[in-house]
Parts: structure tokens; C-alpha cells; sequence
């Protein structure tokens, strides 16, 4: 009888892999969710009503095909897709994400963005072998132009992150100074992606320097989501730029990569624009209004927000977390996620109840 040890089928599970944590999801039954940066609107009934004839009458029996086709002409009609570009859809930014990085697997190839930023970039570099190259913002959560230029000429970056606003810090960048870290980039062919995911809640868009510099723009792919729009559940984003780029991505996508089911809710949202374009005035109304009642609390400080979150330091932001979570408000504690986040909680903009609540708890938990 042989007592050899049989090996473990963890062995061809990559280590890197085994030691990393997964993307952590909060448990928010019975709570007021208020840390996902979701729409807080529900369609009004009638429009749930048309929603569900809709969905209804889909042909769930058949692949995804020429109904996935009207949507993309949908968004390329939508944004008012310049000439010389191309639009191609993702499960959610994260899928284009991994794409992009899958794509830009070359030896020696790395990936840079600013921190703190979105955890997907250095994720989806770090699962496709690419190297991660993090540049800290200010302490004013600005770019620091400085240190970027300086890594983009050391690494020379096959992608470069530049999320416009920013996730969590919710602001804007500087124009001009994104402008020149586009131009480096280019020196050496690398890719600049200016990811829009809060652009329905933003003062400006960079699609109008694409539209009217192009050549400038050359080296740039926009990435939005519909997840912020009101459609978080959906699953769907999509990313543009020149034609001969998104071409070469739009490869790795798998064929069947959206469902007809989330394509049939993303057109009839993009029927209903106006629907949407109202919840996000009034989410950015609520937002000057929140930003305007955390200014007046001791010990608080908002940020600028140019999104459906607003970031504000406190003075102890884990006790903060804990109070409003016994309260029944759920907000994210990103106070560890980087040095310069330290005792900052982000607090996603909700309905005015919600934010009503919010304000009339906070001064409790401070």
C-alpha cells in the first residue's frame, strides 16, 4: 500500500494569487447604503412596468447578437462619437480593465496610476503579471506633476490610470497638467486611459479635448460606466478612442461578453436619458448640500467633489464608521487604504432623506 502524500490541488493555484485578499463587498442588509457611489433613485413605477414588458419579451433562449449591436450604436450616438474613433462594451469597467491589461502583456510592461486612485488598475495589473507602479497625489489630492512625469520617464508605462474625477478623492484634475503627462506618454507610445465612471455627476469630460484635439489625443482611450448613471446592477461599460486602438482590445473581448438582458436595460436607460439626467442634477444638488453641512461640523473636512461622493476627514474616522453603522448607515472607512487618506470616510451622496439622516447623525458619532 503506498503512502505517498497525494499533492494538493492548490499546487498550480499561483501563490501570488493564494496571498492575495479579494475585492472586499460590505454587508448591507437593513442598512442605508451609502458607500458604493450607487444612484439612490429607483425608476418610477410605470417605467418598472415597461422595463419588465421589455425583459419580458427578450429572447433569453438565443446568444447575445444584433440587439447588442443597436446598443453600441446607441452609445456611439449617445456621447457623440467623434470621427476616426470606435466604442466597445465591457461587463462593467472592471472587464475593460482586465482587458486593456491582457492587451498590453508584453515583456517588461508595467502599469501606472496615481494613488490613492481605484484598487482595480494595480489589480488588474497585478493578475496579469504586469507590474504596478503607484505615484502619490499631493496632499491637497492633487496630481503631482512632478513625480509623474519623473515615473512615466523611468517605467514608461504601457497604461497610464487617470480617473477624471477621481475615485475616492472625488475631484478634478488639473487640464493642463494632465495635457503634458498625455504628451509624455506619447514620447514613448504609452496608452493614457482617462477613466470617466462619475462623469453624469462632472463639470467637464476630456471626450471634448478628444473631439477637439485629436491628434494631441492620440495615445488616449475614455473608459465610462453606466453603473453610476443608475444602472449598477446592469453590469455594463464601455470604452472609446481612435479607431486602430479599440479595434486591437476589442479582440480579447469574449464574444458573448454582455447579455441581451443588460443590453435591453441599457437601451431602454439611453430612451429615458432625460430620466436619469434629472436624478443626477438632483444628486449633485444634494451633494453641494451635504458638502455644505459637513463644513459647518467641527472636526470635519469635505473635499471638492466633482462626483456622487464627497471625501471628508474626520477626527477619528473608525469610531465615525462604527456610530453611523449602529445607526443604520453604511459609508466606507478609507482612512487605511493610504497614508494620505488618513481619518477620511467617503460618504456617497443619497436621496435627500438619506443625506438628511446622515447629517443629523454624524455630529453623534464624531
Amino acid at each position: 500500500m503506498s503512502h505517498l502524500t497525494t499533492p494538493s490541488p492548490m499546487r498550480f493555484i499561483r501563490q501570488d494569487i493564494q496571498s492575495m485578499h479579494a475585492y472586499a463587498i460590505q454587508n448591507a442588509a437593513g442598512m442605508v447604503k451609502l458607500d458604493a457611489m450607487e444612484n439612490p433613485f429607483s425608476l418610477s413605477p410605470e417605467l418598472q412596468k415597461q422595463l419588465g414588458e421589455r425583459l419580458g419579451a427578450v429572447a433569453i433562449n438565443r446568444y447575445p447578437g444584433a440587439r447588442v449591436d443597436d446598443l453600441k450604436r446607441a452609445l456611439c450616438a449617445h456621447v457623440d462619437l467623434p470621427s476616426g474613433h470606435a466604442l466597445m462594451l465591457g461587463n462593467g469597467s472592471d472587464e475593460l480593465i482586465s482587458l486593456l491589461a491582457m492587451a498590453c502583456d508584453t515583456p517588461g510592461a508595467s502599469i501606472l496610476a496615481p494613488l490613492p486612485g481605484f484598487v482595480m488598475y494595480a489589480m488588474g495589473a497585478q493578475l496579469q503579471g504586469l507590474v504596478f507602479h503607484g505615484v502619490p497625489l499631493t496632499a491637497d489630492f492633487e496630481l503631482d506633476e512632478t513625480a509623474m512625469v519623473e515615473a512615466l520617464r523611468q517605467h514608461q508605462p504601457a497604461i497610464t490610470y487617470l480617473a477624471y474625477p477621481n475615485n475616492p478623492t472625488a475631484n478634478l484634475w488639473d487640464a493642463a497638467v494632465i495635457r503634458r503627462l498625455i504628451a509624455e506618454a506619447a514620447r514613448f507610445g504609452g496608452l493614457v486611459v482617462m477613466d470617466e465612471a462619475y462623469q453624469p455627476f462632472s463639470s467637464r469630460s476630456w471626450l471634448t479635448e478628444m473631439r477637439s484635439q485629436p491628434e494631441a489625443n492620440a495615445n488616449v482611450l475614455l473608459m465610462r460606466t453606466l453603473s453610476k448613471l443608475g444602472l449598477a446592477g446592469v453590469r455594463l461599460g464601455y470604452l472609446l478612442g481612435p479607431k486602430a486602438l479599440v479595434d486591437e482590445v476589442d479582440k480579447l473581448r469574449p464574444p458573448y461578453n454582455v447579455s441581451v438582458l443588460n443590453a435591453e436595460c441599457a437601451l431602454f436607460a439611453l430612451e429615458h436619458a432625460e430620466v436619469f439626467a434629472a436624478q443626477a442634477r438632483q444628486i449633485c444638488q444634494q451633494r453641494d448640500v451635504l458638502i455644505h453641512a459637513l463644513a459647518s461640523m467641527p472636526g470635519v473636512t469635505p473635499f471638492p467633489s466633482d462626483a456622487n461622493m464627497v471625501l471628508a476627514r474626520v477626527t477619528d474616522a473608525q469610531r465615525c464608521f462604527d456610530g453611523l453603522k449602529a445607526r443604520g448607515l453604511l459609508v466606507k472607512n478609507v482612512s487605511k487604504m493610504h497614508p494620505l487618506l488618513g481619518q477620511c470616510l467617503r460618504l456617497t451622496v443619497g436621496t435627500p432623506t438619506e443625506n438628511a439622516m446622515l447629517i443629523r447623525a454624524l455630529p453623534d458619532c464624531l
